[in-house]
């Protein structure tokens, strides 16, 4: 689902940065210590997805698995809470439906989607995991009027639009565990500038622990959602920028990696207003400063930090498929 916005490509920001930027975050000054067992996979997702009843997509419901595409549309869109598993890559074109109460997840480490990407559109309750997305012709995974959604430890590539794109009032969502590589646009959240009447008060997001593997831009590119949380996700070699709050947006950009990223985290992008972004606590190689500003609502969830120094070898150990 393509935005109307066009973002440069390249850039190269010569602002300085805006120190010490007040935060009502300080509700969770959490320390700097592993999580448990970090690196493996969780059973339930932390932060956003986590609040609002939790998200058990499927749940105990039956298990089908599908080695077509007939087979997965006719699974996706069944009205029964159900798990649905993807066996060897199945070709698509376009975007497929995916039904309320569903988990999607793929077998092994060599299964998934090629040619088209699943949209989750006026649902609730939907997990996807362990799924090696390709060639979309559009978004790998599309995302909006949706509550309580998972995507965690998929591999997603070569897209022609968005890799995960989250927009029109979604809301308790959480990103993790994800490898993105040979891509341009990552992650959207919010796809409008002129959209605020249906996404202030929404777009409550956590990213954590995903591996932006030479991706260029939108690690998130977030518009009006606050606060959405960024926290132990390692950047290697982006091309353009890491993480940019616009539109009223309010960014908690925590604990992270950045490794030769010349523009980890801005304020505004393209012809979008700057919202507020807070950094804390990342750690940074041969990368630039970042420019920081404003304020950021406080974080209702528990989680734990992975120590910054140590992100690069726990995300890269650890994310994409293979690992649940």
């Amino acid at each position: 689902m393509r935005s109307s916005r066009t973002e440069t490509t390249l850039r190269r920001r010569t602002s300085a940065v805006l120190v010490a930027a007040a935060t009502t975050v300080a509700a969770g000054l959490f320390a700097l210590v592993p999580q448990t067992g970090a690196g493996a996979a969780e059973s339930s997702p932390i932060g956003w997805a986590s609040q609002n009843g939790g998200t058990t997509g499927g749940g105990n419901g039956p298990v089908v698995t599908v080695t077509s595409a007939s087979a997965l549309d006719s699974a996706l869109q069944s009205s029964t809470a159900q798990t649905v598993r993807v066996s060897g890559m199945i070709s698509l074109s376009g975007m497929h439906r995916v039904a309320a109460n569903k988990t999607v997840i793929g077998v092994g480490s060599n299964s998934g989607i090629t040619g088209g990407g699943l949209n989750v559109t006026r649902v609730r309750n939907v997990i996807i995991r362990n799924l090696v997305l390709r060639n979309a012709d559009d978004d790998s995974i599309n995302v909006q009027y949706s509550t309580n959604v998972w995507i965690d430890h998929n591999d997603v590539a070569n897209g022609d639009d968005g890799a995960i794109d989250i927009k029109r009032s979604s809301d308790f969502v959480t990103v993790s565990w994800n490898r993105l590589h040979d891509h341009d646009k990552s992650m959207l959240l919010g796809h409008s500038d002129t959209n605020a009447g249906e996404d202030v008060g929404h777009l409550r997001v956590t990213y954590h622990h995903n591996w932006f593997d030479g991706t260029n831009q939108r690690h998130p590119r977030v518009r009006f959602g606050d606060p959405v949380h960024v926290y132990n996700n390692f950047y290697g070699n982006v091309g353009s920028y890491g993480v940019a709050s616009t539109e009223g947006a309010g960014v908690l950009v925590e604990g992270n990696y950045f490794e030769n990223v010349e523009d980890p985290y801005h304020l505004g992008e393209g012809s979008s207003d700057p919202g507020s972004l807070v950094a804390r606590n990342n750690h940074k190689v041969n990368s630039g400063a970042g420019q920081t500003g404003g304020s950021v609502a406080g974080i209702p969830y528990g989680y734990s930090l992975d120590p910054p120094s140590s992100v690069k070898s726990i995300v890269t150990g650890g994310a994409g498929v293979g690992r649940i």
